[in-house]
């Protein structure tokens, strides 16, 4: 089956290790639409935070914010997005606390921390290119959620934590299963996008989801989409596309559940892998 859309992760896969897009992959971006293959990105930044490649890949195609809990137009306008259930904020930050993790909600626009320079929030500021808003607590703050953060250097924690929150949602009647595109009778979707990262979002609000919303707006078969990513939540993509590809500097956990694997993003892995998975005959 020809290829007709190459869906990328941003950090990591995209973007180097210091959130730079290179010549090189803007290039093939480029070249993958001389080749009439449309390309999208999906990423668990908020939308303002992916607002600075629109133009230099000039995208058309929606964006994937939230690891899918908002999609946005090119001039960032929302085409629709999914919320957490109020009713499972309060428990999901208790959980996230007891393993010592710091939490920061995305909301709307907007980025809640407690503390100004926590955490990787310098980084996450620099990153996004946008600064925080700093609040005592979280009070009047648990509806409209798009997204909870666990953040930790303790890695093992955030690993555990991961699995505690997945578990503590998990639904014992598969009601929710006639819903397509659900990826799991669960009431959250419990995953990391960096090794210091927990992202919690709504049950749909994952990468998978997102291949399948794309497959149906876009009107291309999820065999004909291809996918790139470096971290575990992009396993769930790679199990929807048709074919898949991690980053040199993935896990083994990532590799596995890959067709191929690129190099990694500081020897130009993404514009590798467009090169010899997409716009090459091997495949």
């Amino acid at each position: 089956m020809p290829i007709k859309l190459l869906l990328a992760d941003v950090d990591g896969t995209l973007l180097t290790h210091e959130k730079v897009l290179t010549e090189r992959a803007r290039a093939a971006v480029a070249q993958l639409g001389v080749a009439g293959v449309q390309f999208a990105i999906t990423s668990g930044r908020p939308p303002r935070g992916m607002q600075m490649l629109i133009q230099p890949l000039a995208l058309t195609t929606p964006i994937a914010a939230f690891n899918g809990g908002m999609f946005v137009r090119p001039d960032l306008s929302v085409l629709e997005q999914r919320v957490l259930q109020t009713d499972v904020i309060e428990p999901a930050m208790q959980t996230i606390k007891a393993h010592g993790l710091d939490i920061w909600i995305y909301r709307g626009t907007d980025w809640f921390v407690r503390e100004r320079h926590g955490p990787h929030v310098d980084r996450e500021e620099w990153t996004v290119k946008f600064p925080p808003t700093v609040v005592p607590d979280f009070k009047g703050l648990t509806n409209d959620v798009a997204k909870l953060v666990g953040v930790s250097d303790d890695l093992e924690a955030v690993s555990r934590c991961e699995s505690a929150v997945s578990q503590q949602f998990a639904e014992k009647v598969h009601a929710r299963q006639s819903n397509p595109l659900r990826e799991s009778p669960s009431l959250v979707s419990a995953a990391r996008s960096q090794p210091y990262y927990l992202d919690v979002t709504h049950p749909d609000a994952n990468k998978g989801f997102v291949v399948l919303r794309l497959s149906q707006t876009l009107g291309i078969p999820p065999d004909q989409i291809v996918t790139v990513g470096d971290m575990p939540n992009d396993i769930s993509m790679f199990a929807k596309s048709g074919i898949s590809i991690a980053m040199g500097q993935a896990s083994e956990e990532v590799k596995k559940a890959a067709t191929y694997t690129t190099k990694s993003s500081e020897e130009e892995g993404f514009a590798n892998a467009v090169q010899h998975y997409v716009l090459s005959d091997l495949p």
